[in-house]
């Protein structure tokens, strides 16, 4: 008795999920990529923007100023040695662009409590509402040593 043999149709992988699974990715990395070529071209470009009188900032306000009263009584408003007066200056002019400007004074222990309250006052007559002043805490049971 001869044998039927009878060949299965010849089996296929489907691709269509594949194929879906590479667009995606195709997609996320095209919409990941940061364009900063186009950015260079335009840097490249020979221009003179326009100048305005009066403009206001459209970005959020800056990290908060942060002033230091060192020992000897010295201004140091971000890493750059002021008078009081230009103290005054800088903060009128960055509260004019960022509503919002905060401030941290940190005084030195040992300087002149006098010191520490003339830049208080400053940053007052400059109309800074978030004014900070920068301490350490101390234990509570000694009040002498610091955390």
């Amino acid at each position: 008795m001869p044998l039927k043999v009878n060949k299965d149709d010849q089996q296929s992988i489907n691709l269509t999920p594949l194929i879906d699974i590479v667009f995606l990715l195709i997609i996320f990395f095209m919409v990941g990529t940061r364009f900063s070529e186009l950015n260079e071209q335009e840097k490249s470009i020979q221009l003179e923007v326009p100048k305005v009188g009066a403009a206001v900032a459209l970005t959020a306000a800056p990290k908060k100023r942060v002033i230091n009263v060192l020992k000897d009584g010295a201004i140091v408003l971000d890493n750059e040695t002021v008078t009081i007066g230009e103290l005054y200056d800088e903060l009128k002019d960055t509260k004019n662009q960022y509503q919002k400007l905060g401030v941290i004074v940190r005084g030195d222990a040992n300087s002149k409590y006098q010191n520490i309250a003339d830049v208080i006052a400053t940053c007052k007559r400059a109309d800074i509402s978030d004014l900070n002043i920068s301490v350490r805490v101390a234990h509570a049971g000694n009040p002498n040593v610091l955390k």
